[in-house]
């Protein structure tokens, strides 16, 4: 399974640990009351203040419930609720800085060079390993490597001070853990929307802990991991396609389930080969076998382990490898499509694609440029609209929104986060067309939405943008989908980053780069130029064998330019996803606040780093015509260079990325729940909608946040 470099889960002992990050719900169930009345209430005071210290408290109903428990039974409890907590934002390592009274008293760029090169020269043991001719500043002595201990830092740094708008993230009482598993499991399970890396992993975790079955597995990776577990257990498998078949094989063999990278499948034992051929033959009608040489070399590396031949039984079967090594054709859709298209006839392509009707769907613009009668193929995609999925028809949706506006380039995003930009040639489409598609799809999508009974949505998550894909977020504090928008509270702003490398010296870079309006006249903080009149960064790490932080510090009131991105640069080592921890995150403060270099309970937003680029841009912070400062979800990563990537070489591809995310029209909350709003009615249930459920909500309410909101994409 492809994992992370942050949290992993790895056993059944780590469900409650899951459960706690991912739902912010401590489960307990029925777990014994104490026999020395007021032990258990002291621990439980003792735990809320311990979880105050990094940003979280316990709920009232959490906090009475823990009251009523054993002391011992608490203290246990606590340990592992504050391990949890505290891996989750970030402050299960020790945060060092390589100037030790950062932000204070950080040299000027050239001030501090200087300074470490006269430190050289007058050391004569350094000095001989000074060249005489060409000079590395890198390699002088003292630069790249802490200076002082944690301990130094601490004694440095006066204690924070609290104020009321620091982040308090409240965690809820759940119920028992086997009760708790099994709602995430379902809800990761039933997702419309394909899951990040790593909620792939838990789900496989999930699916060996749980003995009940979802009742839809609509996405195809879930039912492969899920299926890896039925295959292990001997139990029937949940197949309805080939490739079904060999996503399982993929993921059993320890490989990527979204056949994005090739597999090197293992050795299968003898009632797992039977098995898997037995599937494929139940599911190999000819119609199906055109779905074979989409991945026609992944299926011959599977036919060199399953050995078809052995199971004359499976006759099916056999002619799936058959079509791979090319003894038998079976011509694709797409291929007949394009054919048809090619050759100008857009009709008979229409008429192919109503055979799939989300492929209709994601070729709807094409159609209408190419085609002569947009009449008819509207007429197509109603009909189509009909049957396919809620998140085809919600992508459509956002894509036809956003194709009368001017666009400074398309920008196009892989599945593990790499993105690219490209001129947009497209011709225009009328205004007619788009409003008459976007209506049908509006139509649809709120026929298929639940009555929400009496709605009540907090207008802070209406520009949060619809979890369309969950594969580029990885799970963290505070994440939220690509696109998103939400306010940044604070006047100092500062960005942290922090790596351990695995097996060979790694160097990350954070950077900040600055922009006008019109994402321009550039500036930058960085390794290279260490501050201006409103930033400051911490100082330049080269290795991080024991773990190692950077930071960059932003005074909003003074910032000069409009547009703020920061930015992770690999210089030298290991990519995001080789090495041993890997994570980003922000914090916000007030003027006045004092403290340590990173405070968890200032922090907003962590998560981890990964993904096959070598510069990561997470968030955009952009300044509005009100004054207020908000932050835009990336979640983008750049190819790079294999070495030596810094903020100056990847300006102008940064600029034209950002800028692309941020002028696009997201599909976000506040479309469905004007949709909800139309389909609303006098039922006597809730539907919420917010960051955080208030606590008096009534009971049995519907209860939507940015953890559950692929649970709002309708089917």
């Amino acid at each position: 399974m492809p994992g992370s470099s942050g949290y992993r889960v790895r056993s059944v002992d780590n469900l409650e640990g899951l459960v706690i990050a991912r739902r912010l719900r401590v489960p307990i169930g029925d777990a014994p009351t104490g026999s020395h009345p007021g032990w258990g209430e002291v621990a439980a005071r003792q735990l809320d203040a311990a979880l105050l210290s990094v940003g979280f408290t316990c709920s009232p109903a959490l906090l009475d419930r823990l009251g009523k428990l054993r002391g011992e039974t608490v203290v246990d409890l606590g340990v592992r609720v504050l391990a949890a907590v505290r891996h989750l934002v970030g402050d299960h390592v020790r945060h060092n800085a390589y100037f030790i009274d950062f932000p204070r008293n950080v040299p000027d760029t050239m001030e501090f060079w200087v300074g470490l090169l006269r430190e050289a020269l007058l050391d004569p043991v350094a000095a001989a390993h000074v060249p005489p001719t060409t000079l590395n500043l890198l390699a002088l002595p003292g630069y790249g490597r802490y200076q002082h201990t944690y301990a130094d830092l601490l004694a440095a740094h006066a204690e924070l001070i609290p104020l009321a708008g620091d982040r308090v993230t409240v965690l809820e009482l759940g119920a028992d853990l086997e009760s708790e598993a099994r709602a995430l499991y379902f809800s990761l399970a039933g997702s419309e929307a394909p899951l990040a890396a790593e909620d792939l992993e838990a789900l496989h975790t999930l699916a060996a802990f749980c003995a009940d079955e979802p009742e839809r597995v609509p996405v195809r990776e879930n039912r492969a991991v899920i299926n890896q577990v039925r295959l292990a257990a001997g139990r029937p498998l949940l197949v309805d396609t080939v490739t079904d078949v060999l996503r399982l094989a993929c993921g059993a063999s320890g490989g990527d389930v979204t056949l994005t990278a090739p597999t090197r499948f293992r050795s299968f034992r003898r009632p797992e080969r039977r098995a898997l051929l037995q599937a494929l033959d139940r599911v190999a009608a000819p119609a199906k076998l055109a779905d074979v040489p989409r991945h026609r070399e992944q299926w011959k590396r599977l036919g060199e382990r399953l050995h078809p031949h052995e199971y004359p039984q499976f006759p099916r079967a056999a002619q799936v490898f058959e079509v791979a090594r090319g003894v038998r054709r079976a011509p694709s859709l797409d291929s007949r499509v394009e054919a048809a298209l090619s050759a100008g006839r857009t009709g008979d392509a229409v008429e192919l694609l109503e055979r799939a009707p989300g492929a209709l769907l994601r070729r709807l613009d094409h159609l209408l440029r190419t085609g002569t009668d947009p009449g008819g193929v509207l007429d197509a995609a109603e009909r189509a609209a009909a049957t396919a999925s809620g998140r085809v028809l919600l992508s459509l949706r956002e894509h036809l929104q956003n194709r009368l506006a001017l666009a400074p380039g398309r920008v196009f995003v892989n599945r593990r986060g790499r993105a690219w930009t490209t001129a947009d040639t497209r011709t225009r489409l009328e205004e007619d067309v788009v409003a008459r598609a976007t209506a049908v799809l509006d139509e649809e999508i709120t026929r298929r939405l639940p009555d929400p009974g009496a709605l009540v949505v907090d207008p802070e998550v209406l520009d949060v943008a619809l979890p369309l894909s969950g594969k580029p977020v990885a799970p963290g504090l505070g994440m939220l989908p690509r696109g998103s928008l939400s306010r940044v509270d604070g006047e100092l702003l500062r960005f942290f980053v922090h790596w351990r490398q695995a097996a060979r010296r790694t160097d990350y870079d954070l950077s900040a780069l600055m922009l006008d309006a019109s994402y321009g006249d550039a500036e930058h903080v960085s390794w290279t130029n260490y501050g201006n009149d409103f930033a400051e960064y911490s100082g330049d790490l080269t290795e991080a064998a024991g773990g190692a932080s950077e930071f960059i510090d932003i005074r909003l009131a003074r910032a000069t330019r409009p547009i703020i991105i920061p930015q992770v640069h690999i210089y030298a080592g290991e990519a995001f996803d080789e090495a041993a921890e890997a994570f980003f995150g922000y914090m916000t403060r007030e003027a006045e606040q004092e403290g340590m270099p990173f405070e968890p309970r200032t922090v907003r937003m962590k998560s981890d780093l990964r993904g096959a680029g070598r510069v990561a841009l997470p968030l955009a912070f952009l300044r509005g015509d009100d004054g207020a400062w908000r932050v835009k979800w990336l979640h983008l990563y750049l190819k790079g260079h294999p070495g030596f990537n810094q903020v100056e070489g990847s300006r102008v591809t940064s600029s034209l990325l950002v800028r692309s995310i941020v002028e696009r029209d997201q599909l976000r909350v506040g479309y469905l729940a004007g949709l909800l709003r139309s389909k609303g009615s006098a039922s006597g249930h809730t539907t919420y909608i917010g960051f955080q459920a208030p606590a008096d909500l009534p009971e049995g309410a519907r209860v939507y946040t940015p953890a559950t909101l692929h649970e709002l994409i309708p089917a």
